[in-house]
């Protein structure tokens, strides 16, 4: 193990390139003492005299000439690694990550990221992978670089950042009659309501409100994806819920008309979280500055 100290190898790159352990040391900071120590150590590993002394000075031995180009080439590239990073060039840059995304969010904002991503660094890829990963470990393991949307209990480590604040409202298609007359929590409770959920939940925040003004809403349907719900809120006389700012776009897209729901209901955040072993990465900053600007444009 003493043959991979690396110290051992800027004193032999040194001391070939100098041939005096005085002029050496003062190379490397440190006392003549220290490198004539250094210097024996290096015999020994080596198992070679390295320089021995010719008149005044010392010359190099054969088996230190056929070291003298590697041990320089091992330092310099050894000092390379600490040589603070380049400012980052996206346009340069190949690769591909992985973002966990709804659907919903997906629809509003996929495109303007991948727009704003390829115009600046057509080398990097977007892979969206399905929100079933939510409530998983799946940051930790590497197999999502970025989660987006509202964002569950993560592990421990997770970094996280508010990216927006938003609220739910009623959805519903042109002809719905919510659309005339005010929408009181009994006409809400009475219509036939659409829940969002992958894994088949029918209750939700809003029942509870609904209990407390001793209300039941009648659900008529259970469906995973945000876009199922809105097509089907467009085909027919159910309601379904959406987030008012930041699916304003995908609902201008379905024709759908909006209501404000008439109870008391907590605004939500949208973030974006991460792991922490991409904190310090240059291109995971870089993309999730792009994920920034995107929800600040977001109309």
């Amino acid at each position: 193990m003493e043959a991979l100290d690396l110290n051992l190898v800027a004193a032999l790159d040194a001391l070939l390139a100098e041939n005096s352990v005085t002029t050496a040391a003062a190379v490397l900071h440190t006392s003549a003492p220290a490198m004539s120590r250094t210097l024996a150590r290096l015999r020994r590993v080596l198992d070679d005299p390295i320089l021995v002394r010719a008149g005044r000075g010392l010359v190099p031995t054969p088996r230190a000439l056929e070291l003298r180009a590697e041990a320089h080439e091992v330092v310099t590239r050894a000092r390379r690694l600490f040589v603070p990073a380049q400012d980052l060039d996206p346009a340069k840059v190949t690769r591909v990550f992985s973002l966990q995304m709804s659907d919903l969010f997906l629809a509003t904002v996929g495109a303007g990221l991948i727009a704003d991503v390829r115009k600046a660094a057509p080398g990097i890829s977007l892979r969206f992978v399905p929100d079933s990963l939510e409530d998983t470990p799946a940051l930790r393991e590497g197999r999502v670089d970025l989660e987006i949307g509202v964002l569950g209990d993560g592990d421990p480590e997770t970094r996280a950042e508010t990216l927006a604040t938003d609220r739910m409202i009623g959805v519903v298609r042109a002809t719905h009659p919510l659309t005339r007359g005010r929408v009181t929590p009994r006409r809400f409770a009475a219509a036939d309501h659409l829940v969002v959920s992958r894994r088949g939940r029918a209750r939700g925040p809003i029942d509870d409100r609904l209990a407390e003004l001793d209300l039941v809403r009648r659900v008529a349907a259970v469906v995973p994806t945000y876009a199922a719900s809105l097509l089907m809120a467009r085909d027919s006389d159910v309601v379904c819920l959406a987030a008012a700012d930041t699916g304003r776009e995908a609902l201008d897209a379905f024709g759908l008309r909006t209501f404000e729901i008439p109870l008391d209901l907590p605004p939500f955040e949208l973030g974006m979280a991460w792991h922490p072993r991409n904190d310090a990465d240059r291109t995971h900053r870089w993309l999730r500055d792009r994920v920034r600007q995107v929800f600040t444009a977001a109309p």
